[in-house]
């Protein structure tokens, strides 16, 4: 074989070698830089709902909104044109940049409040719209709370199960045996509930520290969510804001907030 003809067959080998590793790697996610720069997607979040009562606190009343108030604002989001989106999507969206769909809210539920399933689930099916609800399994079938059936129910009909710990421990005193306790316990619970992974987390009380969620990512954890802070730079997926829908609010306050939060 002619010295021509053998390097001519090693450029041919090295092109084919490039091109099928080519074929075969993955395009890289975002890194955290460009996560940052992504428009951050409007996502609310509730806890009570109900009526007033007398013995309510003032600052108690910015997390139990009203019946009369939550189906105004629902209906609001609805007419406006607002498309609900599920944590898969956000995920994407953040880390791919794949495409949502026009006016992107989520609209999230923590504590397992029984309202949520019997006067939450009611108006958003009303509209055609999905929610994430943060469970904190120690509360699972006592009263005023859902039972397990309804958790499995609103994961069944298409709603997305979060973990949400098992009783509002605060995420930033977890230490030793809490990691179990708090995570590891009430997410094998839920997901044996709902026979679904569960992938997203909701910080009780909103609270977080920068030095505890290498533990979310440890436990395979995609996004976690806490409330109206900054995000951590360095991880902004599990530092993803909310803002919650107050029991003060207008439906013209809502959506000043929505404009002016996001």
């Amino acid at each position: 074989m002619s010295k021509f003809l053998s390097v001519t067959l090693l450029f041919c080998l090295f092109g084919t070698l490039v091109s099928q590793s080519k074929a075969t790697i993955a395009p890289p996610q975002s890194g955290n830089a460009v996560i940052m720069t992504r428009k951050q997607v409007p996502i609310l979040c509730y806890h009570q709902i109900r009526d007033w009562r007398p013995t309510d606190s003032k600052v108690s009343k910015d997390y139990i909104i009203p019946i009369a108030a939550f189906k105004a604002h629902i209906k609001m989001l609805a007419d406006s044109g607002y498309h609900t989106i599920l944590p898969d999507q956000l995920n994407d969206y953040l880390t791919k940049g794949t495409p949502l769909p026009s006016k992107p809210i989520m609209l999230t539920f923590d504590d397992t409040d029984l309202d949520q399933f019997t006067i939450g689930r009611t108006e958003l099916k009303k509209y055609g719209f999905k929610g994430v609800f943060f469970i904190m399994t120690v509360s699972l079938g006592r009263p005023h709370y859902m039972s397990k059936e309804q958790v499995k129910q609103l994961s069944d009909e298409g709603n997305v199960i979060g973990s949400h710990t098992w009783d509002h421990h605060n995420f930033k005193k977890f230490t030793g045996k809490d990691w179990e306790i708090q995570l590891d316990k009430p997410t094998k619970k839920l997901e044996d509930i709902t026979g679904k992974p569960v992938k997203y987390f909701a910080y009780p009380f909103g609270l977080w520290n920068a030095q505890n969620l290498p533990q979310l990512h440890k436990r395979g954890f995609k996004l976690a969510f806490q409330l109206a802070e900054k995000r951590d730079e360095n991880d902004p997926l599990m530092t993803v804001r909310r803002i919650l829908d107050s029991g003060y609010w207008t439906v013209k306050n809502l959506n000043n907030s929505i404009n002016h939060s996001f």
